[in-house]
């Protein structure tokens, strides 16, 4: 989808509304309130109508995401072997809540319902690397890994 989405949506039309924000999702990562109030003149909506849908469906984000997506299992398995644990080790570790992003944009912090590793549970997903068997212990060597990898990027 290229950079003018609204050419390809017919003006007052709101049952649109929802393939838009998929479409400015796609292009920018996430849904910035000036395409948000541009999406609300578009169709005729408010733009609290606008971010009523935008917040309702969990696919959609207000605020980008960081390089690094970490996912912290929270199924089952993973609750029973102290996943929350977890969560407040990484939350403790990058001083952000689930659901938030660092403010250097590196890392985006989330629970899933569940990863489907439940054997080597506790589970956290970073990116395309899973981690089983999770320790609070080894949080801080984890995420150096990527910070690391950010630092040499960032020599170039």
């Amino acid at each position: 989808m290229d950079g003018n989405i609204f050419q390809h949506y017919p003006k007052n039309d709101r049952s649109n509304l929802i393939a838009m924000l998929q479409d400015i999702q796609e292009v920018h990562g996430y849904l910035p309130e000036k395409e948000l109030r541009k999406v609300a003149d578009h169709l005729g909506m408010s733009l609290s109508g606008v971010y009523g849908v935008a917040t309702f469906y969990n696919q959609f984000r207000l605020t980008p995401l960081g390089k690094n997506i970490i996912r912290v299992c929270r199924g089952t398995a993973c609750h029973v072997k102290n996943s929350a644990n977890i969560l407040m080790a990484l939350e403790n570790e990058l001083g952000i809540c689930a659901g938030q992003t660092t403010r250097d944009k590196l890392f985006t912090l989330e629970t899933v319902a569940c990863i489907g590793a439940c054997s080597i549970a506790p589970v956290i997903n970073i990116n395309d690397d899973y981690y089983g068997r999770v320790t609070v212990k080894e949080i801080p060597k984890i995420l150096n890994k990527y910070k690391k990898q950010e630092q040499a990027v960032s020599a170039e």
